[in-house]
C-alpha cells in the first residue's frame, strides 16, 4: 500500500500517495500527477505508479492544489502555472526524502499535466527525464478547435463578468468540466465507484480563461538536453494528435515518439500496457536502477 503524503507548495497543503519499491535504496524517482479537472483516483489510482514501483522507482502521486484531497481555493479552480509549480515542489518533496537519490528524478504527465511536464523540463534542470502523455500543447488552438466564433465571443465575455463579480466579493462561476454526453463522462460511468469518491464534474469558470491562455509547449526545445518521450494517440481529438506530432517535430535529442491507435483516453485502458511500458522503460533507462 502507498504511503500518505503531503508537502507544501505556493503556501497550501498539497496530498498524495508515495509509491516505494522494495530494497533499501536510495531510489530513483518520479513525480506525477492527474490530467484536466481529475484526480489521484481517476484512471491513475494504483495503475501507472505500481507498474513504476514494480521497475524499482519511487512515485509521488498527488492531487493539484484546489482538487481532490489537495487544499487551495476557490475549489477546482485549474490553474496550469500553478499546477507546474506543483511539480516542482513535488520534485524538491521527493528530493529530501531519504529512500529517494535526489539527483534522478524524473517527471510525467497526462493530458492537462502532459502539457505541464513539458514546460517544466524546459525550466527545471532537476529533472532527468520526462514523459509527455496525449498532452495538452496549445490551450487556444483547443478552444479555437471547440467552439465557433460566436462562443468564443460569448466565453470572452462571461470572463470578463466573473472578473467583475469576483473584484465585488461575489463568488467565482462554476461550470460544468464535461459535457454531460462527452466521452470524458463515459468513461467516469464505467469506473468503480471508489475511483470517484473526489471527483466532481464541475471547475471555476476562469478555468477556462486560463486554458484559453495556456502554451505549455511553446519552449520545447528547451527540453534538451533532458530525455523526452511523448506518447501520442493516433485519434485524439481532445488534445489533437496532430499538435502534438508537430510538437514532437519542434523538440530536441534526445527524444523519443510512441504512437497507439485509439483515442484520447486510449492510452489508460486498451493501450495501458503498451504506454506503462514504454514509460516504465524509458525512466529506468535515464534514471538507473535503485542503489545499493
Amino acid at each position: 500500500m502507498p504511503e500518505n503524503i503531503e508537502f507544501q507548495s505556493e503556501g497550501v497543503t498539497l496530498r498524495g500517495w508515495l509509491f516505494l519499491p522494495e530494497g533499501r535504496g536510495p531510489h530513483p524517482a518520479v513525480a506525477m500527477a492527474p490530467g484536466f479537472n481529475s484526480v489521484k483516483e481517476v484512471f491513475l489510482s494504483y495503475q501507472f505508479p505500481r507498474v513504476f514501483a514494480e521497475a524499482g522507482l519511487a512515485v509521488a502521486l498527488w492531487d493539484h492544489p484546489t482538487c481532490g484531497d489537495s487544499d487551495g481555493e476557490p475549489r477546482r479552480e485549474l490553474d496550469p502555472l500553478r499546477q507546474q509549480r506543483g511539480y516542482r515542489d513535488a520534485i524538491t518533496y521527493l528530493a529530501g526524502r531519504p529512500e529517494v537519490d535526489p539527483e534522478r528524478i524524473g517527471i510525467w504527465g497526462t493530458s492537462y499535466s502532459g502539457g505541464h511536464v513539458l514546460a517544466v523540463a524546459a525550466v527545471d534542470r532537476r529533472v532527468r527525464c520526462v514523459v509527455s502523455q496525449a498532452m495538452t500543447v496549445s490551450g487556444r488552438d483547443n478552444m479555437v478547435a471547440r467552439h465557433t466564433p460566436a462562443r468564443l465571443a460569448e466565453l470572452q465575455a462571461a470572463f470578463a463578468a466573473d472578473r467583475l463579480g469576483r473584484m465585488r466579493g461575489e463568488a467565482p462561476v462554476v461550470v460544468p468540466a464535461f459535457a454531460q454526453d462527452s466521452d470524458t463522462m463515459r468513461q467516469q460511468e464505467l469506473l468503480p465507484a471508489e475511483h470517484r469518491v473526489n471527483w466532481r464534474n464541475e471547475i471555476t469558470l476562469r478555468s477556462w480563461e486560463l486554458y484559453n491562455e495556456y502554451e505549455p509547449a511553446a519552449f520545447i526545445d528547451r527540453i534538451c538536453p533532458t530525455p523526452l518521450l511523448m506518447i501520442v494517440p493516433t485519434a485524439d481529438s481532445m488534445t489533437p494528435s496532430v499538435d502534438a506530432l508537430a510538437a514532437y517535430q519542434r523538440a530536441l535529442e534526445p527524444k523519443a515518439l510512441l504512437t497507439v491507435p485509439g483515442g484520447h483516453y486510449s492510452v489508460y485502458i486498451d493501450q495501458f500496457e503498451a504506454t506503462s511500458a514504454a514509460a516504465r522503460d524509458w525512466l529506468v533507462t535515464h534514471l538507473g536502477p535503485t542503489g545499493p
